[in-house]
């Protein structure tokens, strides 16, 4: 019973930062690709995950490149969608609407969009897939945060602390047990 690592990696940084970036798709950049390759460069792992969004496969595919590792693409691992807000910026959004969201993204989710609740549940869900062995995931930062509240409960105002700057990794060791879905059931009801 030593658990497992898990790494969860932020995608580069995309051609067009400072945007709602949910489902939308712009590419990262060539050197933050590089510096997600060179971020994980020493770390244990022998599966590889990554979004399906191009952002996060793109940087997923050279470190299996590298690595010699197959990428194993799970939609489960996108961004919360942003609906109506995907693609703008957070000025270009009402100011109130943008609030109340920061509040209680459950509560006040984007006209068109996903509820927090919705991508715990997803997230959560593909967590319960990952074989127990070291994994890197390369995915998003509403993601991780995500995964985040799944295996330990954190609060919205817990997860909104964790800064994750593009390329960074967070590395967790994850204990055999309960299916990780079934511990956060009760607490987005």
């Amino acid at each position: 019973m030593s658990g497992f690592f898990l790494h969860l990696m932020r995608h580069g940084a995309p051609e067009r930062p400072g945007r709602l970036l949910g489902h939308a798709d712009p590419p990262s950049t060539p050197a933050s690709i590089a510096a997600c390759v060179a971020q994980v460069a020493e770390l244990p792992f022998a599966t590889l995950v990554s979004s399906d969004l191009s952002r996060a496969s793109a940087a997923a595919d050279a470190i299996g490149e590298k690595r010699g590792l197959a990428v194993r693409r799970d939609a489960r691992w996108r961004e919360l969608d942003f609906g109506a807000w995907d693609g703008l910026a957070t000025k270009d959004v009402d100011a109130g609407a943008m609030a109340a969201f920061w509040d209680d993204p459950d509560a006040s989710p984007p006209p068109d969009g996903e509820r927090w609740s919705s991508l715990v549940a997803r997230v959560a869900a593909a967590l319960d897939d990952i074989a127990e062995r070291d994994t890197l995931i390369v995915t998003h930062g509403g993601a991780i945060r995500a995964a985040l509240a799944a295996l330990f409960g954190f609060g919205q105002r817990q997860l909104w602390a964790f800064d994750l700057p593009y390329a960074a990794v967070l590395t967790l060791r994850v204990w055999p047990g309960t299916p990780r879905s079934a511990q956060i059931a009760g607490l987005w009801t």
